[in-house]
């Protein structure tokens, strides 16, 4: 008997992201208990078994919803029912700290996979996001004006996270657990318009389907996969001068050798350096690196630039450094 098209989709996205992996290594999979995720762990467990892996589940709760804990205790026991190796749970206090709700939790969450993946020597951590999230995230992106590097949305893989279902629609993955007799969670937050990306899946993306045809989600994922490519070739030559460019001692940039490169390649440059220094990515943005680009190739003698994370710019006899100071 032949699989139903969704289940197979979502377990031929899943059997190629395991593919490179040697038997007997371990996959963690980030389960919430809705479709997405679901559908991921179901077909990780039949593709993951069949490659010789061990396929550990891991559930998060954010403690954000009333009854959390017991729909956490309710996804440990889905997991299980599907064959597991191991089950793994965290509740994670979520702090804003200025994030925003989603961007702390996301931080919060990030935090505890790696603990578990570092805790149990996985060889990948699968996360369940579709072509639908990767789209939303395009969309976001380009109405925020955040550049290259946002619009080419998610990352396929980084560290030792994987995304196997980026190939793959929302409407696969619910169908996949509906046609598997899977119940999955509805997560309220996707539907509250006081979230930006609930607002994009439920109000925009619908008016951008009706109006310039159906497929939109599909042609904005795949200008992300477009845009990806050349983001990370200008991110290498960004990494290859930085090291080549900066003291080994206190990370200081020539302005003359940073003037020289071209300004996609200097001003990722200069990211790399405020980062390294302490600012935090998901405060600094582009307006930061402006500032600092400011100093190499508008010059006219500005005292400093203050960055995100008590991190500042300073140019001073032909340098430009890039360090922690006092507040």
């Amino acid at each position: 008997m032949s699989l139903h098209p969704s289940v197979a989709a979502v377990r031929l996205a899943v059997r190629r992201s395991l593919a490179d992996l040697d038997r007997g290594r371990t996959v963690l999979v980030a389960c919430s208990g809705g479709a997405d995720s679901l559908a991921l762990l179901a077909a990780s467990v039949v593709e993951g078994h069949r490659a010789g892996l061990r396929v550990v589940g891991a559930t998060v709760d954010h403690g954000l919803q009333s009854g959390s804990a017991a729909h956490a205790t309710l996804v440990v026991d889905q997991m299980a029912g599907l064959g597991v190796d191991e089950t793994m749970a965290a509740r994670v206090q979520v702090e804003d700290g200025g994030l925003g709700p989603e961007a702390a939790a996301r931080r919060a969450r990030y935090a505890v996979l790696e603990e578990m993946g570092r805790h149990l020597d996985a060889a990948a951590v699968l996360l369940g996001h579709t072509r639908d999230d990767q789209a939303e995230t395009v969309l976001m992106g380009l109405a925020r004006g955040s550049g290259g590097r946002s619009l080419a949305g998610m990352r396929r893989s980084f560290d030792r996270y994987r995304r196997p279902l980026l190939d793959v629609s929302r409407v696969d993955t619910e169908t996949a657990c509906q046609v598997e007799g899977l119940r999955f969670w509805q997560d309220p937050h996707n539907t509250d318009p006081a979230y930006t990306r609930a607002r994009v899946r439920h109000l925009v993306l619908p008016v951008l389907e009706e109006h310039l045809g159906p497929g939109v989600a599909a042609t904005l994922a795949r200008t992300a996969d477009q845009l990806r490519v050349d983001m990370d070739l200008l991110d290498d030559l960004a990494e290859a001068a930085h090291a080549r460019l900066a003291d080994p001692v206190d990370g200081a940039l020539p302005v003359a050798g940073l003037a020289a490169e071209p300004d996609a390649v200097r001003r990722r440059v200069l990211r790399l350096a405020a980062l390294a220094a302490g600012s935090p990515a998901s405060e600094l943005f582009h307006e930061h690196v402006l500032g600092l680009d400011a100093l190499v190739t508008d010059w006219h003698g500005q005292r400093w630039v203050d960055l995100p994370g008590h991190v500042r710019g300073q140019r001073s006899g032909g340098v430009l450094r890039v360090a922690r100071h006092a507040p």
